[in-house]
């Protein structure tokens, strides 16, 4: 099962509350020319350029864009307005959406989209860029957390490889959440694509520019994540930009052992080391991806027990209930982090530098009132030391389904030489043994202590009778 952490993404690009009809440019007939985009850099000044056309997201407020006449930059007789709504808005809980040309620009004689910039109060811009078209968002470049002040002001986003722009339909995209729970208005005005000369050349990076290391096994995939671009903008500043993986020639130092695709996909092909680097327009992007591939991968044991008499939390053998999280990441003291990781189709929590985790269901809580027991199967990839313990902790949030005051818990420990590496261990416990568990009709958490900082793998977390 995908693990699904406290850290959500605030916004989901996916999906669009409008789907307009596209009407492409195609290639002539005879094949003999292609027929080319025109080179307009031209977005919004004082009103849309061209065949310009707004879808907002969705769940995104439908009426936070709008076209404004009084608050302009210099002058100028239109900008553009967006208002964000308080969050829970019935009508959408943030503001955010496309603007793109339903042919196409040519915009490789360009290296910035540039636009001006102000709103009501100090503000950050959640996620602001070009290259969302609503369709395959190939070559997509963003500025996350853009700050913005009450007075006017140029933001530059730099075209990492302008050559690629021959047919971009995605010109700007936004996407911007409440502050504090509070909605405020920002306005954007003269957005267009220039050619300002004066860009300093890009450093791109891949992994956030740091050379990264991950254990897999054979069937195992792995994603570069981390791709950015750092340019010196004239007014002295540098700007990193994220960048979609199209802007990217990705390559393995050992095939045999882990390949890349074009899209940064890395499959682990059979034992050993391989590292993924890249390049953007022939330059050598900082940063690489180490696969240290261990071979193929034991599964878990296949469970056996009717749907009818479970209840999963996370398990691809059965439908689970909905899970708040599967690695809270319970600062200060957590260490332990998510690197999971999915073989032949089978999901595998993966806790990496443990020491303890949660698994929350609160929302609803769980009732296993009428189960018995509760299973999971771990696996330590690492040596197993004398003495070394594994407590699992069942906690029950009560009556008042929420935590603190009436919860209850009980912790069952076990320790070598039932744990040990290199072997999955299945755990069953039954409920009558849990005598600090004063219920069970409102689980809610299942946490894993013990850990030395290794890795432990969890599978099939289940609650039966």
């Amino acid at each position: 099962m995908k693990n699904r952490t406290s850290k959500t993404i605030l916004l989901n690009l996916l999906g669009w509350v409008m789907l307009l009809s596209v009407a492409c440019k195609k290639r002539d007939i005879g094949g003999l020319q292609d027929i080319s985009f025109p080179k307009n850099g031209n977005v919004f000044i004082d009103d849309f350029v061209g065949d310009m056309n707004y879808a907002a997201f969705a769940g995104s407020s439908l009426t936070a864009f709008k076209v404004d006449n009084n608050d302009t930059y210099n002058g100028s007789r239109q900008s553009m307005r967006f208002d964000v709504p308080d969050a829970n808005t019935p009508t959408g809980s943030f503001a955010g959406g496309v603007f793109f040309s339903q042919s196409g620009r040519n915009l490789s004689d360009f290296d910035a989209l540039t636009f001006y910039i102000k709103a009501n109060q100090a503000i950050t811009v959640n996620e602001i860029g070009f290259g969302n078209d609503l369709g395959e968002n190939k070559f997509v470049v963003s500025i996350n957390n853009l700050p913005v002040t009450s007075g006017w002001k140029k933001v530059i986003i730099p075209i990492p490889d302008a050559s690629k722009l021959v047919a971009e339909r995605g010109l700007l995209y936004y996407a911007s959440a409440p502050i504090a729970d509070r909605g405020y208005t920002f306005w954007i005005d003269e957005v267009k694509f220039e050619k300002l000369g004066s860009i300093g050349k890009g450093q791109a990076g891949i992994m956030n520019g740091s050379n990264v290391s991950v254990n897999t096994f054979v069937g195992v995939n792995t994603n570069v994540t981390g791709l950015i671009s750092t340019f010196n903008l004239p007014n002295g500043i540098n700007q990193s930009v994220n960048l979609s993986r199209a802007y990217f020639e990705f390559k393995s130092s050992n095939a045999a052992v882990a390949t890349v695709n074009a899209n940064g996909n890395v499959s682990s092909l059979s034992a050993g080391s391989a590292i993924i680097t890249a390049t953007l327009g022939g330059v050598q992007a900082t940063g690489s991806l180490t696969i240290n591939c261990a071979g193929s991968f034991v599964q878990a044991p296949t469970p056996t027990r009717p749907q009818s008499n479970v209840i999963s939390i996370f398990s691809d053998a059965y439908t689970n209930v909905p899970v708040n999280y599967y690695n809270g990441y319970w600062a200060p003291f957590q260490t332990t982090l998510s690197s999971d990781f999915s073989v032949a189709n089978n999901n595998v929590l993966h806790y990496t530098n443990f020491n303890f985790v949660g698994i929350e269901s609160s929302a609803p809580t769980v009732n296993a009132s009428t189960m018995t027991n509760i299973h999971l199967d771990v696996f330590f990839p690492n040596t197993v030391t004398a003495g070394r313990q594994l407590r699992v902790i069942v906690v029950d949030f009560g009556p008042n389904g929420v935590f603190g005051g009436d919860d209850t818990r009980h912790t069952t420990t076990f320790t070598t030489p039932f744990l040990e590496s290199q072997n999955w261990k299945s755990i069953d416990i039954p409920f009558f043994s849990m005598l600090g568990l004063a219920s069970r009709s409102n689980l809610a958490q299942i946490i894993l202590e013990g850990g030395d900082g290794t890795s432990l793998y969890v599978d099939n977390v289940y609650f039966w009778r």
